[in-house]
C-alpha cells in the first residue's frame, strides 16, 4: 500500500495544472470578446456592405443598389 502513495499528489499536481489552464482559457476568452461573438461564422454580406458604407467606400446611390440587390 506504501507503494501507492506517490500517486495522491501526482493527481493533485495535474487538478491544479488543469484548473490554472482552464482559469487562462477563461479570461483570454473574455479578454478578446469571444464568449460574446455570435456562433454564425464570418460576416454577413450585409454587414461587409454596411461597414464599407460607414467606411466611404462606395457612395449611397451604389449602397443602395446593393443593399436592394441583397434583399
Amino acid at each position: 500500500m506504501m507503494g501507492w502513495f506517490w500517486i495522491w499528489p501526482v493527481l493533485v499536481l495535474i487538478g491544479l495544472v488543469l484548473l490554472g489552464y482552464l482559469a487562462y482559457r477563461l479570461t483570454q476568452n473574455r479578454r478578446t470578446g469571444a464568449g460574446t461573438a455570435p456562433v454564425a461564422g464570418p460576416a454577413s454580406a450585409r454587414q461587409i456592405l454596411d461597414e464599407r458604407y460607414a467606411r466611404g467606400e462606395i457612395d449611397d446611390e451604389d449602397y443602395r443598389k446593393r443593399r436592394d440587390e441583397l434583399t
